[in-house]
């Protein structure tokens, strides 16, 4: 016979994996002020092999509208620059021959929607994780009730698994409105 309490760990688990992945999301979408996750993405080629741009070069915000980038090895400049023209943040780097700056520049009200959007678009992919989450855990229930758990018993996890979920669904909600918040603060 199934526990049930594993079964509602599973899709506790499954439910934390959806948040965090919207977290990460969230992360990487430009707010209109500098934040160095907005890199986590870009990849150089480090003596054969692509790494993250963190593992080549010290990324700071020295203030709200730029991040700097000071490769560790000189030669890395040209392939720090490239990497970042060619990823989708659509910015030019600066090079002064030290460091390389990005400035971000502020949003206009279209691309504010536009990245608004992205975010709810982004928010529903968590919640329907998170809802499948939720379905699975039930139709396992569902099966242990076939295999001898009482009748009593399902209905009582089915109903710990919809407070769960109705957690987790109220977070990304949360979630959603504090990012739009940011990105609608001019």
């Amino acid at each position: 016979m199934t526990d049930v309490n594993s079964i509602i760990n599973e899709a506790k688990e499954k439910m934390d994996m959806a948040i965090m992945y919207l977290e990460e999301s969230f992360a990487h979408i430009r707010a209109g002020k500098a934040n160095p996750r907005i890199l986590d993405g870009i990849r150089v080629d480090s003596y054969g092999s692509m790494v993250p741009l963190s593992n080549v070069s010290a990324i700071t915000t020295p203030d709200a509208r730029s991040i700097s980038i000071k490769p560790w090895d000189k030669s890395m400049f040209r392939i720090i620059e490239k990497a970042i023209i060619d990823s989708d943040l659509g910015i030019t780097p600066e090079n002064n021959g030290e460091i390389i700056r990005i400035g971000i520049p502020p949003l206009t009200e279209e691309r504010r929607k536009q990245l608004s959007k992205q975010c709810k678009s982004e928010a529903e992919t968590a919640k329907v994780s998170i809802r499948n989450a939720r379905r699975e855990g039930i139709d396992q229930i569902k099966k242990a009730v076939k295999d001898g758990l009482s009748e009593d018993s399902g209905k009582d996890a089915e109903g710990r698994l919809q407070k769960v979920h109705d957690k987790y669904i109220k977070n990304v909600d949360e979630m959603l409105i504090e990012k739009d918040k940011e990105i609608m603060t001019v």
